[in-house]
């Protein structure tokens, strides 16, 4: 299957990922990204996610507000990853509840359906730091990226 970019959700599922992460954005200047690694550089899937996430210049936003959903489904793991601008505003607990929808949905084989949940979910609690103004722009691409 080497030069053919295998894709993990079909187009629709896409899609409705896609939406999810626009209706999020509506609500918060935050930016979020999904990301499917189909293998690991270490061991260590949040690692992995922090190198992606500067991979694909999350950091330039102007807030540093930046999140990443990375996931890897051959390992069955996944991390969330949010720039500085947010870990500098939330404790370390601040994502513990989306991890647990995804965990939740993704043990049922309910991929979309969590992680359209967890965008969701991580909209409204970004909104509380990072409200939406009227002049915000999409300072990230929306589609999902894989590797």
């Amino acid at each position: 299957m080497f030069g053919k970019k295998q894709h993990f959700f079909s187009d629709k599922e896409e899609q409705e990922i896609i939406l999810a992460i626009r209706h999020a954005e509506r609500k918060t200047s935050g930016e979020i990204r999904v990301h499917v690694q189909h293998f690991l550089d270490t061991d260590d899937v949040l690692k992995d996610a922090i190198k992606t996430f500067f991979r694909l210049k999350m950091d330039h936003t102007k807030e540093r507000n930046g999140v990443i959903f990375f996931l890897v489904p051959e390992k069955k793991q996944f991390a969330i990853y949010g720039d500085e601008g947010i870990h500098q505003k939330v404790s370390d607990v601040f994502w513990e509840d989306v991890k647990e929808i995804l965990v939740e949905e993704f043990r049922k084989g309910c991929f979309v359906a969590g992680l359209v949940k967890g965008i969701e979910l991580a909209g409204e609690k970004l909104q509380a730091y990072f409200p939406y103004e009227s002049n915000d722009k999409n300072e990230l691409p929306d589609e999902i990226s894989y590797d």
